[in-house]
């Protein structure tokens, strides 16, 4: 797999695959991947764009050179706290988290700040061995707005995500995966063909479960137990209500079948 290199002048560069992944690299490597106000906006756009996109299936971010993203670029903090990145359409945290399809975050260095809550707005995290992830709020006086004081403390407990956020502590790629924060640790040349094979294993399965498992996950993980498993049976009851005889019928025959190693439909 050679996904091209970007051009140094296109700092937010995406790129279709055939097989249905597309990749977003955020190219300021000079900088550590640090995003100005408009790099985030043409980030939110990318990912509305690929998400709209039906060739689409699942969606890779990653960074050039030794980072995933460092954080807001400094230099223009108040352009981007106070700027209008607060609308929905170019809120990037907010486009992905409206995105139907998965994300996977393959992080490859430094994920620092609001480059933390990015791989945190991810469905699935590949990281490197040399990656780590860490939260500066507290050390520059920045407050977080893109979910991370509160998901980190749902992935990784309370007390951890204190010490992480108050002492802006890193976290390493192997405490990361101990810790069930990222799915895989990697060497860095085996990141984007890890990133990929999970990918192309989404693909294969039925296209518009994938979409509700991955709704139904997200949306209950926002709620308590009791009414995650109310939503999951509602929409579970949605489901088999909207599906025809015909669909039932190709259900089964792909189960009767599946000692053949047959691939699922695609959409039932």
């Amino acid at each position: 797999m050679a996904i091209p290199n970007p051009p140094p002048e296109n700092l937010i560069f995406f790129h279709r695959e055939p097989n249905g992944v597309a990749y977003v690299i955020i190219n300021r490597p000079k900088s550590l991947n640090s995003l100005t106000r408009s790099m985030m906006v043409d980030l939110a756009g990318s990912i509305k764009r690929l998400a709209s996109d039906e060739s689409v299936r699942v969606i890779v971010i990653t960074g050039s050179g030794r980072a995933f993203c460092s954080g807001v670029d400094l230099t223009s903090a108040e352009d981007v706290f106070k700027g209008d990145v607060k609308d929905v359409e170019t809120d990037l945290v907010a486009q992905m988290e409206l995105c139907k399809k998965p994300i996977i975050g393959a992080i490859n260095g430094f994920a620092v700040t609001a480059g933390f809550e990015i791989a945190l707005a991810c469905d699935l995290l590949v990281a490197s061995k040399e990656a780590k992830f860490m939260d500066t709020h507290a050390r520059f006086g920045i407050f977080p707005s893109w979910g991370l004081s509160q998901k980190l403390s749902r992935i990784i407990g309370p007390n951890r995500a204190r010490e992480a956020s108050l002492a802006a502590t890193p976290i390493t790629a192997e405490q990361a995966e101990k810790w069930g924060l990222v799915n895989h640790v990697v060497d860095g040349n085996e990141l984007l063909q890890k990133a990929q094979q999970l990918a192309e294993a989404i693909i294969k399965n039925n296209q518009d479960l994938v979409l509700r498992y991955k709704a139904v996950i997200n949306d209950g993980f926002k709620q308590d137990l009791t009414h995650a498993l109310a939503l999951e049976k509602e929409r579970a009851h949605e489901y088999y209500d909207g599906m025809t005889k015909e669909q039932f019928e190709k259900m089964q025959e792909f189960i009767a079948g599946r000692s053949s190693k047959k691939s699922p439909p695609s959409k039932l």
